[in-house]
């Protein structure tokens, strides 16, 4: 035990030493830091000498106090340590003699035996590891703050800048005196992030300096013995003495710094001018459908741009004087707006986006002139080019409120336009019919005229026209969005205002938004359609299909709303105009067979559709089956969840029993529990006690999940003939799209015989797997069938189908809230939306939120968890 007990007593050593010498250490480490950046060069010697003396005092007191707590360990303290981790402590064991039982050779024995296995036990010992924490001791943690400062000194600082110590310390102020000696510091501007230079250690000769910089001399022995000339600071005034002790001085422009007499040194400073920022405007105005608008520019500094603004200003020379805006405008002071800066990083060289709405300024849709202007933290700007533009506002599309948002601009141009906006105010509401949506409207457009009428016979002031103002905003808006109790009305006007916006040109995001309104309305008239037609009526032969035809019938109207807003983006607005006659005739059609059934035109279903329709009914029983294999693989879990703990409960129960069989009226009203205390599961195994026909428990249990197998594996079976019937049956598709669908059903069809094996073997979680790739193959297939249906129709040059179709020859994949595409018909056993009136992505949201909580839950049954880590990585 030599070795362990004395590697442990360095370690107790070393406990010891840490404890008592941190102090030490600490303060070391604080002096040591500063030295290392050279911070006493700046200091005057007597600022040295009492930090010197405040150092050497603290290392005496800590040095002193680890000294008076320094406890030198003994070798007993390391046998103790390492006796203490060992059990049973044999090394204090084999030193204890017998107290009783002296002289008795049976109770020597056994003394014996006992100091032989403590003995034995001694040849175990290892090192304890020290104790070398002393948070208790630091609880500020002053220690690793100090470590932290001299890590920072010797990455950052110098070791050879400690040597300067030593000069200073032997020096006198007879030295100083007679020496003579100088130091100087060239210290950049701050906002140019370039770091002090210590004048000494910068060589002689051609120095780049930048504008701006401070030059600070300090000069030691006798007066007169050093003095300084420059040509850099650029100073005609106030110029002290050449030999002055102390100088400092901005350096303006390049010139010559010499330090003359004894340890003369010159330099030749290249002043690096601080460049003005530029800034520009990059790529064109972007405009948002309701008037917000971005713009993209660049800006660029040597040293970094601190700030910007956007200045915008009327164009009167470009305005077309006419009606209201013949008169004289009103002085208006300059739009002024902060450019936005990155809130990250240098602003060196940057991009940005100035993003604002202008719509209810009075500049809206009027030409400015905007420029761009940037500064630097010394104040200088850099400017844009003037840039021409129409400041963008929101547009209007109703005609009606656009006439109020013109007269709210005459009204803004100058208060003379008061009496012409109440005569053309009151013009427009002499006859009202057709021009308000509702009396509320009405009842506002009169309360405005009339306060108007008012205010302008008594003077119309700045504060009663910005009310009027604000006022005429809000109604146009009304009138503009104003809600449609009738959902004709709305698509009616939806489509007007995506001819307006056909026939005026439109942004992108014009158009993307009048399109998501005309989606909108086309789903509410639909709505409205599918509420007036009678379920299971008595005037079609085929109730159960209404629905389906309705669905397919807006899968056309989804296709072709899409492809026109391709030809919008596109600029062939004559196309786009071409197909929006025909989703109108469309509509109309839909219109006239509000009150048939769901089936298209005539009745008759394409054999192509019909497929289409078949497959979709074996997609959802599919899907059916799956859910059901999924519950049942719940229940089975569940199942032997409680198999186990009742079988640990009738173990527990069965001691001080009887073993062997049990009595049969003891059977009536417990389940039959083996010997191993299990009870009977899905097998259907009767229980070992030779009893099994009599109980009510493990035996049905059993045989009512082997039913409940079989007849998936049965369902599976007629889902696979069925398929392989439509598979046969299958209309000639032509190219690429129809040679994918076929093998897609191959590869559905053995996904669910795989299935059917799976079930049969009584294997759930496979088959569930092998079920999710046939679903799969089946969406597939439904997507391939659709899209060599619309190739077919194509090739007819346009030309309808028997339903009087025009869809185009693509259409959006469809999703469910897990995202998974579920094809045109392939719908999730409903033919109505699954969420209403929900947001699909919040929905999403949760049941993916559901989904990772389950799958984490551990009280879950592990093939729940790994079904669910499936279905995490595939969605």
């Amino acid at each position: 035990m030599r070795r362990p007990i004395a590697l442990t007593r360095l370690g107790l050593i070393a406990e010891q030493v840490l404890r008592a010498f941190w102090p030490l250490w600490t303060v070391l480490c604080l002096v040591m830091a500063p030295l290392l950046f050279g911070w006493h060069d700046n200091l005057t010697i007597e600022a040295f000498w009492s930090l010197a003396t405040l150092s050497i005092l603290a290392i005496v007191v800590t040095a002193g106090w680890g000294v008076y707590k320094m406890r030198w360990p003994s070798r007993d303290e390391a046998v103790a340590r390492v006796d203490a981790q060992m059990a049973g402590r044999p090394i204090a064991a084999i030193a204890d003699q017998q107290a009783i039982g002296s002289g008795d050779s049976a109770s020597e024995a056994v003394w014996q035996v006992h100091m032989a296995r403590m003995a034995e036990r001694t040849k175990a010992a290892t090192v304890a590891e020290p104790n070398l924490r002393i948070a208790d001791r630091d609880p500020y943690g002053l220690r690793f703050m100090a470590m932290l400062f001299l890590l920072c000194g010797l990455l950052s600082g110098s070791i050879l800048r400690v040597a300067s110590v030593g000069d200073m310390a032997t020096a006198t102020g007879t030295d100083l005196a007679t020496g003579p000696v100088w130091e100087g510091w060239i210290t950049p501007p701050a906002y140019t992030g370039k770091p002090t230079l210590y004048l000494n250690d910068v060589p002689q000769g051609s120095v780049p300096v930048p504008e701006g910089s401070e030059v600070a001399l300090r000069l030691y022995g006798e007066v007169g013995a050093l003095t300084v000339a420059d040509t850099v600071s650029g100073r005609t005034d106030g110029l002290g003495s050449a030999s002055d002790a102390q100088q400092e001085f901005v350096v303006t422009q390049t010139g010559r710094l010499e330090i003359m007499g004894e340890n003369a040194a010159a330099w030749t400073f290249d002043v690096i001018p601080d460049a003005a920022p530029t800034v520009e405007v990059i790529g064109d105005l972007e405009v948002a459908a309701l008037g917000e608008f971005t713009q993209h520019f660049a800006a660029k500094d040597d040293y970094g741009v601190s700030s910007g603004f956007a200045t915008i200003t009327l164009d009167l020379d470009e305005v077309e004087r006419r009606y209201g805006l013949s008169v004289v405008p009103e002085e208006r002071d300059a739009l002024v707006v902060d450019l936005p800066m990155p809130f990250g990083g240098d602003r060196d060289d940057f991009d940005e986006l100035l993003i604002d709405d202008f719509s209810q300024h009075h500049f809206a849709n009027l030409p400015v002139t905007m420029i761009l202007t940037v500064e630097d933290d010394i104040g200088q700007q850099g400017v844009s080019e003037p840039e021409q533009l129409v400041l963008p506002g929101r547009r209007f599309f109703q005609p009606f409120a656009r006439a109020i948002i013109e007269q709210r601009r005459d009204l803004m141009w100058s208060k003379e336009n008061g009496k012409r906006v109440v005569r053309i105010l009151k013009a427009i509401a002499h006859r009202p019919e057709g021009l308000f949506s509702n009396e509320v409207t009405f009842l506002r457009m009169r309360a405005i005229t009339r306060n108007l009428d008012r205010y302008v016979t008594d003077g119309l002031t700045d504060t009663q026209r910005n009310e009027i103002v604000e006022a005429m905003w809000d109604l146009a808006i009304q009138l503009e969005d104003g809600t449609l109790a009738d959902a004709r009305e709305r698509l009616r006007r939806a489509q007007e205002r995506l001819s307006e916006a056909m026939r005026n040109g439109a942004s992108d995001e014009e158009i993307a938004e009048l399109m998501n309104e005309l989606r909108e309305a086309t789903d509410d008239y639909l709505d409205l359609l599918a509420q007036q037609m009678e379920p299971g009526g008595e005037q079609t032969d085929q109730p159960d299909q209404g629905g389906e035809g309705t669905e397919f019938t807006q899968n056309q109207l989804d296709a072709i709303m899409d492809r026109i807003q391709e030809l919008m983006e596109d600029g062939r607005m004559a196309e786009a105009e071409s197909l929006m006659e025909e989703y109108n005739r469309l509509l109309e059609n839909l219109r006239m067979t509000e009150n048939q059934s769901g089936q298209n035109g005539d009745g008759r279903q394409t054999p192509g559709q019909q497929s289409m329709d078949e497959l979709s009914d074996t997609l959802r029983d599919q899907e059916e089956l799956s859910d059901d294999a999924f519950r049942e693989l719940q229940e089975q879990s569940r199942r032997q969840q409680q198999g186990q703990q009742q079988g640990q409960q009738g173990q527990q129960g069965a001691q001080g029993q009887q073993q062997g069989q049990m009595q049969p009226g003891q059977q009536n009203g417990q389940r039959g529990v083996s010997q191993e205390g299990e009870v009977g599961d899905q097998s259907g195994e009767h229980s070992q006690n030779g009893q099994g026909e009599g109980s009510n428990g493990s035996d049905q249990r059993g045989s009512s999940g082997d039913g409940d197998e079989q007849s998936l594996a049965e369902r599976q079976e007629a889902l696979r003939n069925e398929l392989q019937r439509q598979r046969e049956n299958l209309p000639g598709l032509p190219g690429e799209q129809g040679e994918m669908a076929r093998r897609s059903l191959d590869q559905a069809e053995g996904a669910m015989d795989g299935a059917e094996e799976a079930l049969r073997d009584g294997d759930l979680a496979d088959a569930i797997n092998r079920q999710a790739e046939a679903l799969n193959a089946l969406r597939n297939a439904l997507q391939s069938i659709l899209g060599a249906l619309a190739e077919n129709e194509q090739d007819q040059e346009g030309q309808g189908t028997a339903n009087g179709e025009g869809a185009p020859s693509s259409e959006p994949a469809r999703r469910d809230p897990l995202g998974r595409q579920v094809g045109n018909t392939g719908q999730l056993g409903t033919d109505q939306s699954l969420l209403g009136d929900r947001d699909i992505r919040r929905r999403a949201d949760e049941l993916f939120g559901e989904i990772r909580r389950r799958s984490g839950d551990l009280t879950r049954p592990e093939v729940e968890r790994n079904y669910l880590k499936r279905l995490l990585d595939r969605f």
